[in-house]
């Protein structure tokens, strides 16, 4: 039997993890994080975490274990709020939730469950953890969620062996609806509960209205790029640096259609919040630049300033879940790969060069945001990750 210390968030998904690891006899201890006070920008009007901890009461209590309150609402801000503000002042598009798992969840929370006494951290992740030996020493791989709909891997794209040597994901291997069935027949509360939904620990939020925390809002043009623009027929030949570097546009480029009030509140491939009507298809954002404050948008899904066959990784950021599997310059490797969660994965190559690690797909994609994670899997293993530069 051993200890474990439950992330109860007040969900279905880690109710349901701590009921099953104590069907199975082990020690079981609930703890509730507390991570975010403030409500400016959040959708919902106040702070989340007050009906989360409830619903975590609850389920405590009918499962009868303890449950513990800890609040890194300083080390959250710090490490994750911090970093989403400077990256968004810089015209990138953040991933908050990648480094809520890796710098809170399975880092300062985990130094919080190991002072209980936890031989184990459970969260309420849709992903798998399997274990083997290789010389002596066990090396831990991370696996998709069997629910292809839930699976959370990508979010754990960061995570060490030493984190991962501490994990336990008790749905990983379960459906949603199973998950939802369970919660159900045990009389847990959070079995109807929705699903949370926006940033990590802050909920649903008005990104413009949140960023001004600390981001000032400042007035510029929305130009047009139009698919006849001369750069999408220069060829780029086959070079995947050429084809890593995203279309740069001027002003002169496109056609003035609106406003905006800050070209760092907008992120690729983004068609909400633009505020322009009026077209038979909608506009979606091609590119900003935060020094000039310029958005530049094209009109419908395929224009072709949405889609890039290949990305450039910021040097420094590839992180290998098992480092032995660290590619070294020259070398080539297929994987499927994915940019965003929910994405499908997609074939591509990773690519380590001299001058810079690359990403090729075997087709364009749409979307590529520098600051987001692409992550790469083998088969249903996630091998790596990386932080997008271009």
């Amino acid at each position: 039997m051993a200890r474990i210390v439950v992330g109860l968030s007040g969900g279905v998904d880690s109710s349901v993890a701590a009921y099953l690891l104590k069907r199975q006899g082990h020690d079981v201890v609930g703890l509730f994080m507390i991570n975010w006070h403030d409500t400016v920008g959040t959708l919902e009007g106040e702070c989340t975490w007050y009906d989360d901890r409830l619903f975590a009461e609850m389920v405590a209590k009918r499962l009868d274990i303890p449950l513990h309150t800890v609040d890194l609402s300083e080390e959250y801000r710090r490490r994750v709020v911090d970093y989403m503000f400077a990256e968004y002042e810089r015209g990138r598009t953040p991933n908050p939730d990648v480094l809520c798992n890796r710098e809170i969840k399975f880092d300062v929370f985990l130094k919080e469950a190991l002072k209980l006494g936890a031989d184990f951290v459970a969260t309420g992740h849709y992903c798998r953890k399997t274990e083997h030996v290789r010389d002596g020493e066990t090396v831990y791989s991370l696996l998709a969620g069997t629910d292809p709909g839930k699976d959370q891997s990508y979010f754990l794209c960061q995570l060490s062996q030493q984190q991962l040597r501490y994990a336990l994901f008790p749905v990983g291997g379960l459906f949603k609806s199973e998950v939802r069935r369970i919660a159900a027949e045990q009389h847990l509360a959070t079995a109807k509960r929705k699903d949370s939904q926006g940033i990590c620990f802050v909920g649903k939020v008005d990104l413009p209205v949140f960023l001004q925390q600390k981001l000032a809002a400042r007035d510029g043009n929305v130009h047009e790029i139009l698919p006849s623009w001369r750069g999408y027929a220069l060829d780029r030949g086959s070079d995947v640096a050429a084809l890593a570097e995203p279309y740069s546009y001027t002003v002169r480029d496109g056609k003035k259609i609106g406003t905006h009030h800050g070209a760092h509140f907008y992120t690729i491939g983004q068609r909400k919040g633009l505020g322009i009507g009026g077209r038979k298809e909608s506009l979606f954002i091609i590119a900003t630049d935060v020094a000039q404050n310029v958005i530049y948008v094209g009109e419908g899904e395929s224009h072709p300033g949405l889609y890039r066959r290949a990305l450039r990784l910021e040097p420094g950021t590839l992180h290998w879940i098992d480092p032995a599997e660290r590619m070294q310059q020259g070398e080539c490797r297929p994987y499927l790969v994915r940019i965003r969660y929910r994405q499908p994965l997609q074939q591509a190559q990773l690519i380590c060069r001299p001058d810079g690690d690359y990403i090729l797909f075997a087709e364009p994609q749409r979307g590529i945001a520098a600051g987001q994670f692409a992550a790469w899997y083998d088969g249903e293993r996630l091998a790596g990750s990386g932080v997008i530069e271009k």
